[in-house]
């Protein structure tokens, strides 16, 4: 039986590759998106994510508002540099057109706590934004929260430095308090981090073979990426080409054996100028329950295999 997933997403591009690797993955159930803000605003991010459901073939999967801004501020801004990567609609500056549905009622807190109540283990989670929904489910509701499966997010970083800072991920850096709350919250939780995303590369020779597959899905998801990686070519170009970070977080809840992983008690510090860095907790390094695992080696052409595959079928004619 398919896994039952929510994606929590702040739709810019690797959200839209998330997204089209978990709906090319037959383990997957894709039951619904919650959105927040980050790479766009959060109205955008749902308007993204419809907008690409739309495109890839299934535009009923439902679409969830979320939090706006982080949980010690009362409004945001897109930054710069995230305009600059994901372009000012988040997703390559597509200027995707097709209609989108009424957008549900049901908020995305209310519906991640629906979702864990009635699927329980068999429910997964994946987070590719800030931890701020999930942070607010924990203090709406946490026994209820706590009967998912699994959480897997895309942020932090143990062994390696910061995108944003020297110590500081984009994600845990825009609501640290968020991610601090949800590493000391007991639930089972799956860091992948830098640490393995910078070593998922997608090149330009990739979106081509993408391109030649001819269908408007293949070929908007061409256009996007090679805005993705042009951006890298000015942020990163030492890597050469552009990391895939959220859809390796979607392949690690579906395969777990994708990745090595260290079993450590995390926490984010708040404070000074390292606030953002995810780090041991020096409090709890002889607790005998460990929840979180991060992801410090990753099976990079493993991986690439199965991201050509799955998404190279769902765009293909």
């Amino acid at each position: 039986m398919a896994q039952k997933m929510i994606l929590d997403l702040d739709t810019g591009i690797d959200d839209a590759l998330a997204i089209a690797y978990a709906l090319g993955s037959s383990e997957v159930d894709l039951i619904g998106i919650t959105s927040e803000y980050g790479n766009v605003l959060t109205e955008r991010s749902v308007v993204n994510s419809q907008q690409i459901l739309h495109l890839l073939g299934h535009p009923d999967i439902p679409v969830y508002l979320g939090a706006g801004h982080s949980t010690t501020t009362n409004d945001f801004s897109v930054l710069p540099i995230s305009a600059e990567i994901h372009g000012q609609d988040g997703v390559g500056e597509l200027h995707l057109t097709e209609p989108h549905p009424e957008m549900v009622t049901e908020s995305a807190v209310d519906f991640i706590l629906r979702a864990c109540q009635e699927y329980g283990a068999d429910l997964s989670i994946v987070a590719t934004g800030p931890m701020t929904n999930l942070a607010l489910a924990i203090q709406k509701d946490l026994p209820t929260l706590k009967k998912v499966g699994q959480i897997v997010i895309m942020g932090g970083a143990l062994t390696v430095g910061g995108n944003v800072s020297p110590f500081a991920e984009a994600n845990i850096s825009q609501d640290p308090e968020a991610a601090d709350l949800l590493f000391k919250s007991g639930l089972p939780v799956t860091m992948v981090g830098l640490d393995v995303t910078l070593r998922t590369l997608f090149t330009r020779t990739d979106t081509a073979e993408w391109r030649a597959l001819g269908t408007p899905a293949a070929t908007a998801y061409a256009d996007m990426v090679d805005y993705y990686i042009k951006a890298y070519e000015v942020t990163s170009p030492h890597l050469h080409g552009c990391a895939l970070h959220d859809p390796l977080a979607v392949a690690v809840a579906i395969d777990p054996s994708l990745v090595t992983t260290f079993p450590l008690n995390l926490k984010t510090e708040i404070e000074g100028p390292s606030r953002g860095r995810t780090i041991g907790n020096n409090a709890r390094l002889d607790d005998p329950t460990t929840r979180t695992a991060v992801c410090v080696q990753v099976d990079t052409p493993r991986f690439l295999t199965e991201f050509k595959a799955r998404i190279g079928h769902l765009l293909a004619p």
